[in-house]
């Protein structure tokens, strides 16, 4: 499993270009820092207050002050910039950073996100994520395809939103997806699975782009 989340997490890092500024939510989305591309900059966004996160720390690069906003100690770039909550939030809601990347326990057909609480059971809270995903104009999900063989892009969450309509791109270690109006169109496809096993472990019809391109894990 830790292979499938480096693979999406090294997928994902291929979707951001020189100059961007972007958000990287808790858990696999983390990982993403740790295959950016050397030869471009961009930048990346803690909603705890910081811009210019690296990579995770090791016992030599350890400092007990800078944490990520999923709590782990995090380096960061010579060109980091700290600043509080209330300006970290600012540059959310104010479409600032280009794209968060988050992880799902659900995705629906139309870009309904649910992510953040199964009912009954304990969660630390939504943190940030419903202003990332109201405020940045890209909502890029990491996540397996599905969870112990259910589904987890359905036609609807039965899971508490967090928000409608944002996600614009879902990336799996099956296949890297957008959600348009006319439903989630397939742009590449993993040469470890077919059209079919992918179709199985999906919960709505999927729609398979004419440009369609093997998954980009290079």
């Amino acid at each position: 499993m830790a292979d499938l989340k480096a693979r999406i997490a090294k997928r994902c890092a291929k979707h951001f270009v020189d100059g961007d500024f972007i958000n990287l939510g808790i858990g696999l989305p983390t990982m993403v820092a740790d295959y950016l591309p050397e030869d471009v900059i961009i930048t990346c966004h803690s909603e705890n207050g910081f811009a210019g996160i690296d990579i995770l720390a090791d016992q030599d690069t350890l400092d007990v002050d800078v944490i990520n906003s999923g709590g782990q100690y995090v380096t960061y770039l010579p060109r980091a910039k700290f600043f509080d909550t209330a300006e970290s939030f600012g540059l959310v809601r104010g479409g600032h950073v280009k794209a968060t990347v988050l992880g799902a326990m659900e995705v629906a057909e139309n870009g309904d996100l649910a992510n953040w609480i199964v009912p009954g059971k304990k969660v630390a809270g939504m943190g940030g994520a419903m202003d990332l995903c109201v405020g940045c104009p890209e909502v890029i999900i990491t996540m397996l395809h599905t969870q112990k063989g259910n589904h987890k892009i359905k036609k609807e969450c039965t899971l508490p939103l967090t928000a409608e309509k944002c996600v614009t791109d879902i990336i799996t270690e099956m296949a890297v997806m957008k959600v348009t109006d006319e439903g989630i169109v397939v742009t590449e496809l993993h040469p470890d699975y077919t059209k079919e096993e992918v179709q199985e472990a999906t919960g709505v019809p999927l729609i398979w782009s004419p440009d369609l391109k093997p998954y980009d894990e290079d």
